[in-house]
């Protein structure tokens, strides 16, 4: 049977009450044709899974009974953050939900010299809520129970100033290091930094440099801007993280 599973912003606790938000109600009982009964799952980002039953039921609302509470322990071991050159459209859609399934923790949408995409205000504030959007069901898919943060779009020199202490990489095909040799050791904070489509710019390396990043190496081929972190994450998922 197919556990159903569904992100909810509210507090949770067992023999709770809860009213389903309408995306929920749409998704579990006009879109899965859930009745009143029937079990559900919820999660809240609390690093909990809340078996529930749908209690009561109408043609527009829903409450289910939170029944049983249980710890989901599938995080990764590494603190991985994952800094993106902000790309395009369907592009960073694809990067933020691979990322979350990979396990990364925190995901920084930076501006670089060359990236295209230009946020106003009101256009950030609309991505914002959309890429959350995109992580959460990124979350219900893959099992994960604490949501990644989305950190608000900044720039690249903005984001390198940040005095978090961790390991700092950006990928480089030239580098004389490759990711087996990173020495990432376990529990330690890690920082990815890609670049967007048309690439980081010699300005913007020697910002990274100076902020402490080294270059990997990751293979002979050039990747694009949605493959290059998502393999590198991979790759150090399968090197140093619980993939091992």
């Amino acid at each position: 049977m197919r556990v159903v599973r569904h992100y909810v912003d509210a507090a949770l606790a067992e023999g709770a009450i809860v009213a389903l938000p309408e995306d929920a109600v749409a998704h579990l009982v006009r879109v899965l044709r859930l009745g009143l009964g029937d079990p559900v799952t919820l999660f809240n980002g609390d690093g909990f899974d809340y078996t529930a039953k749908i209690s009561s039921l109408s043609k527009k609302a829903a409450e289910v009974q939170v029944l049983t509470q249980c710890r989901v322990d599938n995080e990764s071991g590494l603190h991985l953050t994952l800094a993106q050159g902000i790309a395009r459209g369907e592009k960073m859609d694809l990067i933020l939900q691979k990322a979350t399934e990979l396990g990364v923790i925190r995901i920084a949408p930076v501006i670089t010299e060359r990236t295209e995409v230009r946020l106003d205000n009101e256009r950030a504030a609309k991505r914002m809520l959309h890429w959350r959007g995109v992580v959460v069901s990124a979350c219900e898919q893959s099992g994960r129970a604490r949501v990644p943060e989305v950190m608000e779009p900044q720039s690249l020199a903005t984001f390198a100033s940040d005095p978090t202490p961790g390991l700092r990489f950006i990928l480089d095909p030239l580098a004389e290091k490759g990711i087996a040799d990173a020495g990432i050791a376990p529990g330690q904070r890690v920082t990815l930094l890609i670049g967007p489509e048309g690439g980081l710019s010699e300005r913007d390396r020697l910002v990274l440099r100076a902020a402490g990043y080294q270059g990997l190496r990751l293979g002979p081929r050039i990747l694009r801007t949605e493959t290059a972190g998502l393999a590198a994450l991979a790759a150090i998922n399968a090197l140093f993280g619980d993939w091992r």
